[in-house]
């Protein structure tokens, strides 16, 4: 996917390795945004396997972006209050950790996440869906905007049907994100 210019959704249960198969799928100027809890884990991880990339973490006061870093480590909470910034620069990858986080697409952090470029997007989120299929669409938009269709065309198309018991539809709905979608 990452050649052809196509985000994913790794969606794989805890434990199953979604860190490091995204680090070792990364090239290029590379965005990573995560809880702030795990942002050392991010940087660790990079060093233990990749460690001919360089880090830079942009969190704290004074923040500034390194442009010579290969992989830049934040938070949603910073990509809330600098969504100007970080949209306006060209990354080759953006990953989402726990991407649950832009699970309503009316959320700020959503809003911004929606707005990073990156010829190559990934979501990481163990729950992919927790309450409502508008969750997946979501991280599918993020992923591949324009994949599932506006919020409204899902609503008719997809979830709708799926909430009134249409098998037809979530098949319809697995077949189309199957490509971008893993979870083991």
């Amino acid at each position: 996917l990452r050649d052809a210019q196509m985000g994913a959704v790794l969606a794989d249960d805890m434990g199953l390795g979604k860190t490091l198969q995204t680090i070792c799928a990364l090239r290029g100027r590379s965005l990573v945004v995560a809880p702030r809890s795990v942002l050392h884990n991010w940087a660790d991880e990079v060093k233990r396997f990749r460690p001919g990339l360089s880090i830079a973490v942009y969190h704290g006061a004074g923040r500034a972006i390194d442009r010579r870093a290969d992989v830049t480590l934040t938070t949603y909470a910073v990509l809330r209050l600098d969504a100007g910034a970080l949209s306006k620069e060209p990354w080759d990858a953006v990953v989402l950790d726990e991407a649950q986080a832009i699970k309503n697409p009316d959320s700020q952090a959503a809003r911004a996440a929606y707005q990073l470029r990156g010829s190559f997007r990934v979501a990481l989120s163990g729950t992919p869906v927790e309450n409502r299929l508008e969750e997946l669409w979501s991280l599918m938009h993020f992923a591949n905007p324009g994949l599932l269709g506006g919020r409204s065309d899902f609503d008719e198309r997809y979830a709708k049907p799926a909430a009134e018991g249409d098998g037809t539809a979530m098949a319809r709905l697995r077949q189309r994100v199957g490509t971008f979608l893993l979870r083991r």
